[in-house]
């Protein structure tokens, strides 16, 4: 048994298929868009997002994965950037600790 659309219906359904796939492009420019922001400005759009949307109908790992990549070659210089201590009496800024030895940044867990 064969499926046939009328003129119209098949007309109709272009149109639902072209609407949902520049829907469907837009959310992906605007997630693309948001995941090069700062974290801050990433963390307020996806707070705003409806369930897992964006996980469900977008690549989001690997766009992630490509967003948060960065520029950085082995043996370049890491950016400056400053942080709080622990205690919040101030910041530390890894230029300045680089200025007097060797710095070496561990990111993980001891637990």
């Amino acid at each position: 048994m064969r499926l046939t659309l009328s003129p119209l219906q098949r007309k109709s359904l272009v149109w639902a298929l072209v609407i949902f796939l520049v829907a469907w492009t837009a959310g992906l420019l605007f997630i693309w868009h948001a995941m090069h922001q700062p974290p801050e400005v990433f963390g307020r759009v996806m707070s705003h997002m409806p369930g897992p949307v964006a996980f469900l109908l977008f690549p989001f790992e690997t766009m992630w994965v490509h967003a948060r990549a960065g520029h950085l070659r082995i043996g370049e210089t890491a950016p400056d950037f400053s942080l709080m201590k622990q205690d919040k009496s101030g910041t530390v800024e890894l230029a300045s600790l680089t200025a007097h030895q060797p710095v070496v940044l561990v990111f993980g867990s001891y637990t």
